[in-house]
């Protein structure tokens, strides 16, 4: 059911149990060891080293506010585009998909569906808005005209509570590939991994963490063309041809090629796909980077590169679901069924269907491309990770010590060190959690993420940006309401009250809370803004017209440029 986008949000972290066979495609040393694989591990110094490079440069150029938040607003739309592929198309996504493509067949489609079809409420609402309202973050916007405090407290408690969801998965996860590339003691994988986010962040800004997600980017599209092309090419780049080969060997035969296996009843499914589409539109580290650019038509420009780059892999992990279904299922060295046929006793590949994509890279590249794919997974990772530290910083700096804490009274210099010594703590606390949470189930922790992005950050900038009769004292109550409510509801739903925590039954039916927490947010700012008839409400009122005249023509943003 609806658990399956979890494990498809975080399928690197739901496989890591069995990234070991993955990894050295099944070689294991004597005494059980997993057999080092130096493709990878010299791929990943390779990866690492040219990023560190990156950074010192980037630490030269990082000499503002504006170039530590937004790099200065000289990244071009191509470049943001490719950025924000690279921060959204996560190593969970690449995997996650493709295993759903290769358990479920046609059904694993739903999750790139959901994904992708939220990229054009960010073009069409969010992006030429958030770049002409805002400066550094999202709560510039939603602040412009509410009163800065309570909006500002209540957007850093969003974006650090996704933050904090984001980072506890894409830790372990990275901290158990770095674990099982290198041999170490997982505390040191994951001490590694967060010294690396915090130098990008700290010294480098948003411009190294720009170019880190577009080297991620090209390495991820490269890698996962490279695949797509050799599956399609076994089958003389007929689809027709693969799809049939798949419906023969596939324990579900021709099911694989019908939808509502995965999510059968309405309310499922129409909750899945709010959460999917409006949580896009409410991740911050994804808002923070319109304001890279030099001005709305540039932020149009990066949504629209961003959803066909993405749209493309979407594609590609589909094509690759499908081809690890035709070439490795019919491999008794990958799979073996049940003697009765029967799918539930089937043993699947080594590490569960997650890593389909991992043993396909062997399968169609070899080792060495085995290795190209391990070192991409981690290069995903980190660029995610390095996203969500600048933005959780962000939020920290700009959002409440300078905007709350000091009321804008606070020199350029000392709010960009307040910011690094947030991403540092923000890396210490990564590392800490990620080392409480190794072998607990975190997969509800990244669907939570979505939850509350769609239930508190997006109803808050969509409603302080369209509707005059927004204020201060709706926006708070009712963003307050999303958020707990989503967070009860998935706390309280099965896959976590009854497979986390061992329950007999769940006390909320449905493992995604959006149709309900995201009503609660809307309603609550709603109702809370129509009964405030103070005096300060009416002002904000009055001030709409301002903003709205600021959000449609650009006239006063910063850097912008009016035709």
């Amino acid at each position: 059911m609806i658990r399956a986008v979890f494990i498809a949000l975080t399928g690197l972290v739901a496989a890591t149990s069995g990234l070991s066979q993955a990894l050295a495609a099944g070689a294991i040393e004597g005494g059980g060891k997993q057999a080092l694989n130096l493709s990878a591990i010299t791929m990943f110094f390779v990866f690492v080293a040219a990023t560190l490079f990156i950074t010192k440069w980037a630490s030269a150029r990082s000499r503002s506010a504006a170039d530590f938040y937004t790099a200065g607003g000289g990244i071009t739309g191509f470049q943001n585009g490719l950025a924000i592929a690279g921060d959204y198309m996560s190593a969970a996504s690449f995997l996650g998909i493709s295993g759903l493509v290769f358990a479920s067949g046609f059904d694993g489609l739903i999750y790139s569906v959901g994904w992708l079809v939220g990229w054009p409420i960010v073009l069409f609402l969010i992006a030429e808005r958030l770049r002409n309202l805002g400066k550094y973050t999202f709560a510039d916007v939603a602040a412009f005209r509410l009163e800065a405090t309570p909006i500002r407290s209540l957007a850093a408690i969003g974006t650090l509570t996704v933050v904090a969801f984001y980072l506890i998965a894409q830790m372990v996860g990275a901290g158990k590939l770095i674990e099982l590339l290198f041999g170490l003691p997982y505390l040191y994988a994951i001490i590694l991994v967060g010294a690396l986010m915090i130098v990008y962040v700290a010294f480098g800004g948003m411009v190294a963490t720009t170019w880190v997600q577009i080297i991620k980017a090209c390495m991820l599209l490269g890698g996962a063309t490279f695949m797509a092309f050799m599956v399609l090419a076994t089958f003389s780049f007929s689809p027709e041809k693969m799809f049939q080969a798949a419906v023969d060997v596939h324990p579900k035969a021709l099911a694989i090629m019908k939808p509502g296996g995965l999510v059968s009843d309405p309310i499922s499914a129409i909750s899945l796909g709010l959460a999917l589409m409006f949580g896009t539109a409410g991740l911050p580290h994804i808002l923070m980077r319109f304001f890279t650019v030099a001005d709305a038509k540039a932020a149009r420009k990066s949504v629209f590169y961003a959803t066909g780059f993405i749209g493309y892999f979407y594609v590609l992990t589909f094509i690759i679901g499908f081809g690890a279904i035709t070439l490795l299922m019919s491999d008794p060295v990958y799979f073996t069924v049940a003697a009765d046929g029967a799918y539930d006793k089937v043993k699947d590949l080594l590490g569960g269907t997650n890593m389909a994509a991992i043993h396909l890279a062997n399968a169609v590249g070899g080792s060495l491309f085995l290795g190209f794919i391990s070192a991409v997974a981690f290069a995903t990772i980190l660029a995610v990770v390095a996203g969500l530290t600048l933005a959780g910083a962000s939020a920290v700096s700009h959002d409440l010590y300078a905007s709350v804490i000091a009321k804008g009274k606070v020199a350029e210099d000392k709010e960009v060190r307040i910011s690094k010594i947030a991403a540092v703590g923000i890396g210490v606390v990564a590392i800490l959690l990620g080392y409480i949470f190794e072998k607990q189930n975190v997969a509800f922790m990244v669907g939570l993420a979505f939850a509350v992005a769609a239930s508190c950050n997006f109803p808050v900038l969509l409603m302080s940006v369209f509707w005059k009769g927004t204020t201060s004292r709706g926006a708070l109550i009712g963003g307050l309401l999303g958020l707990a409510s989503a967070v009860a509801m998935v706390v309280l739903s099965p896959a976590v009250w009854v497979n986390t925590f061992g329950f007999a039954s769940a006390i909320f039916p449905y493992d995604n809370p959006a149709l309900f927490s995201m009503t609660i947010a809307f309603a609550g700012i709603w109702l809370f803004s129509k009964v405030d008839a103070t005096a300060r409400a009416r002002g904000e009122r009055d001030a709409f017209e301002a903003q709205f005249i600021r959000a449609e023509t650009g006239i006063g943003a910063v850097g912008a440029v009016v035709h």
